[in-house]
């Protein structure tokens, strides 16, 4: 039972909290709101429209009796005519005229005038009033009545006055079948808008259902998928680019890590084997005192190999992490190249390379972290020195700019073939394809370089040309 209800408000909440309904609900309200505004303006034009045509004719009837009295006031049989017998001639939409002379005594009246109205009222209603006023009848039906004096002839002193009514049943009843036909329609309208709403949302977001679709089938190993952003509207093919675009990212993410995994226990593997084949020939059978001295210090040459490299891989994880955070602090970049300088000379000279630095005489100041940026400096120094041939120099300039500093390590050594730039700092990456590690390198030098450089809000371009040299080249903001 509690499942049941459980699942219930999951289907309720799915339902109402859905696109689809949302879109349904939206375009059912939107046509029932037009459809009734629209109606509505039809229902009030057409009232007025009726009324205007009543006054019309009601105007248009004084204007033909006063014609009449004013030019032909003898002509008995004309008024007759337009007063007795044209009313009583029509069959709908009926209308009544009463001609009283100045003492208020019936001259000419429609005929049936005093059983449909009562003819005190009207003359009271219609005393002083200048347009049409609405009486009720005796039987209950809506009379529209106007008045007014005219005169009679050429005397000006003599005077008539004209009672004109018109039954305004049908029209009522009229209005009366248009307002049920709308009622009605509107009642049905609320049942076939949500329908068609709900066909057109469906329709609308077939689209987004298909790229759901091809959404759900794109898996850690099915990356190459795509959405083709042909067929869609635009709004979803602009949608399109950017999630193809970052399917790429993805997938050249995931091959990265592959090659990583592949690479690191590629890396691990070489110095344990190391070990463990030193291990075992040196167990095979006795050995001196000298010949187990041998096997240690190889065994431990391997293990401080595979310690560096642990250390790398755990640096560059750190470096990653959101919550690492630098120790900075006022460094004289000067200072720590010519810390560098000390330290790296003995191998310079060893290996014949000419080893200097260039830096201004006035102290290049910034707020940096001093271990991270030796490491950094240190990283390109040793690359340089062990690519570099003897007779061949390497050079450490510092300069510093308006809101940066920039450090540079140049070498005459081998250079980089141009193919191969875009890639030296992927972690692992050699420009050896055999992978050798003669050298001792581990492929993360450069890795380590760009994590420091993005560390300190910074970053590090390379130029390089076969047989020519390398030139890396660190760029800072002097301040946090």
């Amino acid at each position: 039972m509690f499942w049941n209800a459980n699942s219930n408000a999951a289907l309720h909440s799915r339902f109402w909290g859905s696109l689809a309904f949302r879109l349904t609900a939206g375009y059912a309200i939107a046509g029932l709101l037009l459809f009734f505004c629209a109606s509505a303006s039809l229902y009030l034009v057409l009232v007025t429209e009726l009324d205007r045509s009543t006054e019309l004719f009601l105007g248009d009837k004084l204007n033909v009796l006063r014609t009449m009295l004013s030019e032909r006031p003898d002509d008995w049989d004309a008024l007759r005519e337009e007063i007795e017998l044209e009313s009583a001639a029509r069959r709908y939409e009926q209308f009544y005229i009463r001609l009283l002379d100045d003492h208020g005594t019936p001259l000419l009246t429609t005929p049936d005038m005093e059983e449909s109205l009562d003819l005190a009222e009207v003359a009271r209603q219609t005393h002083g009033q200048d347009g049409p006023v609405l009486i009720k009848g005796k039987q209950g039906r809506l009379f529209r009545i106007t008045a007014a004096s005219v005169p009679v002839g050429s005397s000006l002193t003599k005077t008539d006055t004209i009672q004109i009514a018109v039954d305004m049943s049908q029209q009522e009843e009229f209005l009366a079948r248009y307002r049920q036909w709308f009622w009605t329609i509107l009642v049905a309208t609320f049942a076939i808008f949500p329908l068609i709403g709900y066909q057109v949302a469906r329709h609308g977001i077939r689209p987004l259902e298909e790229m759901a679709t091809t959404m759900r089938h794109i898996r850690s190993t099915n990356l190459r998928e795509r959405i083709l952003p042909e067929g869609y509207p635009s709004e979803l093919a602009s949608l399109a680019g950017p999630f193809n675009e970052m399917l790429d990212r993805l997938e050249e993410s995931f091959e990265r890590i592959s090659r990583f995994s592949a690479d690191i226990a590629h890396d691990l593997r070489t110095p344990v084997n190391n070990i463990r084949g030193e291990a075992e020939v040196a167990l095979a059978r006795a050995r001196t005192v000298e010949e187990y001295r041998d096997v240690l210090d190889s065994c431990l040459e391997e293990a401080v190999r595979l310690s560096d490299l642990i250390s790398d891989l755990l640096f560059l994880a750190r470096a990653e992490s959101p919550l690492t955070h630098l120790r900075r602090e006022r460094v004289d970049v000067g200072q720590l190249l010519c810390g560098v300088l000390d330290y790296y000379e003995v191998s310079a000279a060893e290996g014949g390379v000419t080893f200097s630095t260039a830096v201004p005489a006035e102290p290049v100041i910034a707020e940096l972290d001093r271990t991270l940026l030796q490491r950094a400096v240190g990283n390109l120094v040793s690359n340089a020195l062990t690519h570099t041939p003897p007779g061949g120099s390497v050079v450490l300039e510092a300069c510093a700019e308006p809101s940066a500093i920039r450090i540079d390590v140049s070498d005459t050594g081998v250079g980089i073939p141009s193919e191969a730039l875009p890639k030296v700092f992927d972690r692992f990456f050699r420009v050896d394809t055999s992978r050798s590690q003669a050298s001792g390198g581990t492929g993360l030098g450069l890795a380590i370089v760009q994590s420091i450089m993005l560390l300190h809000g910074g970053k590090v371009e390379i130029a390089s040309q076969l047989g020519r040299g390398t030139k890396v080249t660190l760029c800072m903001p002097t301040a946090a």
